[in-house]
């Protein structure tokens, strides 16, 4: 387990991948755009030192030095939603990448049920009793009532490892379940444990999938087994129409959604038992659970939690598939998954076993219920779900659990259950180990890269607009519409408050009506691109128009100014058209992010006093702008 987890890596995030690309590619453009324009002005005989500082400031806006800044402030205050949520992430980068989670591959109990088992029927000498009842309340009846007290009874107590505080179990919930059947038959476990001391034990593994226990009772030791139905029939000595009459039971057992446990015994002489000091050999246990006597099935329920079905429909209709996983039979496993909603076929581990990774990798899409896997298979079905292309989000509580929990894209471990292992290898830890915090963990997901996509829209839509400007104005012998510090202020609308409110804008109501975006899909589309070209051409034209009236009335610091201002005025409307890039930004949302409506009135409080005021006309080169203009300057922005 150590040399897996060491040699397991963690996966380079989807945003990580992209944000790489396009700051590079974003770089490398402006660059070019710099060096051509700085080069065109020199040989149109322009001064070098404006020049340079022109270029210098085209290049300060032009590069997207502000993305880090807001996606990790974007992530942070995602973190913070889902860590109220009851979800925490620990790594930064692992927010955004459930936005784009393709599979959701969880374990059954304590997730998509709620983790309180409760026994409902037993099959004992060839009848079957039923069990009223709810929870750990040991208010109930056994009906029809039996001699069961010692046979069956007696066996589930001592077989077992926790103990009832009132009405919570401390242990094992399905360990609880079974005191709690029996004190409703009379067995009082804590007397019964110091009646019959326990010598040894064979805990139980996910590989042999039972338990033992070893008893003194006078001369004699009793063994008691409970396990996996099929493995406890197949360890005990019954005829063959025995076996094919308890495999029936068990088989119309587990339809029903029950969990059934086998229940199985052994008495041997103490004379016979050989103690650990006496054998070391550490199997030494094993040969006295042969030939067992059965004494009966156990069927216990765990409720689907309330809220999981709207959850599970939530995410198919989001496009993202619902792999349940689960240590109980085929038949138990699909009667639940039916019941929740989840479509594909069942798969025990067995069958899992026999197929070779290519053969895996062509089935998994069909596959929606995995029974009897072990923890270490649960790495197999990580990787085969990656190999198929998808983004996995895998779940996991257990140690055996930790290296699939490092390999999946996210792991996911539970809070209360989960293991130290586990939750140090996972990349989110539910505080709750509910369903609908992954659900809720992934619609936040997709707005924060919404809300990357918003911010990178206003950017560039306002980079290509001030190039423009600044490429176009000598072809049509216009100056410069900006000088070298208005470049530097526009850069700061750019980067600054208005672009960082994008970060907090809340996730979009249909966000979860739409399949999840493809891992390799630009945050750049060459759609995307033409779309902010557009814009950017219109706020060039617009500002350019302006600057050439103007001059036809006015001077050329009053012409510059009125452009400068119209141009700024065309970044408070643009951040709406980058907040809704499908739709109408005159939507339900347009009023709701109240620290992007702040940072737009400080940015026309900020340029009103950059024209108005003596200090700052003298730092900026502007000049005083009347009503006319004013109305002009908004109307065209």
């Amino acid at each position: 387990l150590a040399q897996m987890l060491t040699e397991t890596e963690e996966p380079i995030t989807p945003l990580q991948r992209q944000l790489d690309r396009l700051g590079k590619r974003l770089a490398a453009l402006a660059l070019v755009i710099v060096l051509v324009l700085f080069a065109s002005a020199l040989l149109r005989g322009e001064p070098l030192i404006e020049t340079a500082f022109t270029a210098i400031a085209l290049a300060v806006a032009a590069i997207p030095e502000g993305l880090p800044a807001v996606v990790t402030v974007t992530l942070a205050l995602g973190m913070h939603r889902m860590a109220k949520q009851k979800a925490i992430v620990k790594r930064l980068s692992a927010v955004e990448t459930l936005g784009c989670t393709t599979v959701i591959c969880t374990d059954k109990t304590g997730t998509l049920t709620v983790n309180q088992m409760t026994v409902r029927q037993f099959f004992y000498h060839g009848k079957t009793h039923h069990v009223s009842g709810e929870g750990y309340d040991t208010k109930g009846e056994i009906t029809p009532t039996c001699s069961a007290k010692n046979e069956l009874l007696l066996p589930l107590v001592l077989c077992n490892d926790s103990y009832l505080r009132g009405k919570e179990v401390v242990g094992d919930p399905m360990e609880g379940a079974l005191l709690v059947l029996a004190t409703k038959g009379g067995v009082n476990y804590e007397h019964s444990r110091m009646e019959f001391p326990r010598l040894a034990e064979i805990p139980f593994d996910a590989e042999h999938k039972f338990m033992a226990t070893f008893h003194r009772h006078g001369n004699d030791i009793l063994i008691f087994v409970k396990g996996a139905p099929e493995i406890i029939i197949a360890r005990c000595h019954l005829t063959f129409d025995e076996r094919a009459e308890l495999r029936e039971k068990n088989a119309s057992m587990s339809k029903t959604g029950l969990r059934v446990l086998g229940i199985a015994m052994h008495r041997i002489s103490a004379a016979d038992y050989k103690p650990r000091f006496e054998n070391p050999n550490k199997d030494y246990l094993w040969r006295y659970v042969e030939r067992l006597q059965f004494v009966g099935l156990v069927g216990l329920q765990d409720m689907a939690r309330g809220d999981v079905h709207e959850s599970i429909k939530l995410c198919q209709r989001a496009g993202i598939d619902i792999k349940m996983i689960t240590g109980d039979q085929v038949t138990t496993a699909t009667a639940i998954a039916r019941e929740l909603g989840l479509h594909g076929d069942a798969m025990n581990g067995q069958d899992l076993a026999a197929l070779n990774d290519e053969e895996l990798v062509a089935r998994i899409n069909g596959i929606g219920v995995f029974a009897r896997i072990t923890p270490e298979q649960k790495m197999r079905l990580v990787n085969a779900l990656k190999k198929a292309g998808h983004i996995v989000a895998m779940t996991g509580d257990g140690v055996n659990d930790a290296p699939a929990l490092k390999a999946a894209d996210i792991g996911i471990a539970m809070g209360k259950s989960g293991t130290d292992v586990a939750q140090d290898a996972a990349t989110m830890i539910l505080t709750e180990d509910n369903f609908k915090a992954i659900v809720d963990a992934v619609r936040q997901g997709r707005g924060i890269y919404d809300n990357m996509v918003k911010f990178i829209r206003f950017q560039l839509s306002t980079n290509i607009g001030a190039i423009l400007c600044v490429a176009i104005a000598p072809i049509l012998h216009l100056p410069s519409p900006f000088s070298a510090i208005q470049l530097l202020w526009i850069n700061i609308i750019m980067d600054g408050p208005p672009a960082m409110s994008l970060g907090v804008d809340p996730a979009r109501p249909n966000t979860m009506n739409e399949p999840p975006r493809r891992a390799e899909s630009q945050l750049l589309s060459l759609r995307r691109l033409l779309q902010l070209f557009f814009y950017g051409a219109i706020m060039a034209t617009g500002t350019l128009g302006i600057l050439f009236y103007d001059l036809q009335f006015h001077d050329v610091e009053h012409a510059k100014t009125l452009a400068f201002t119209t141009f700024v005025l065309f970044q408070i409307f643009n951040v709406f058209n980058a907040r809704s890039e499908k739709g109408t930004a005159l939507n339900r949302q347009f009023f709701k992010n109240r620290w992007l409506w702040l940072s737009l009135i400080s940015v026309i409080g900020l340029q009103f006093s950059m024209v108005y005021w003596e200090v700052a006309q003298t730092i900026f080169h502007t000049a005083d702008l009347d009503v006319d203009d004013a109305i002009l300057s908004v109307s065209v922005a």
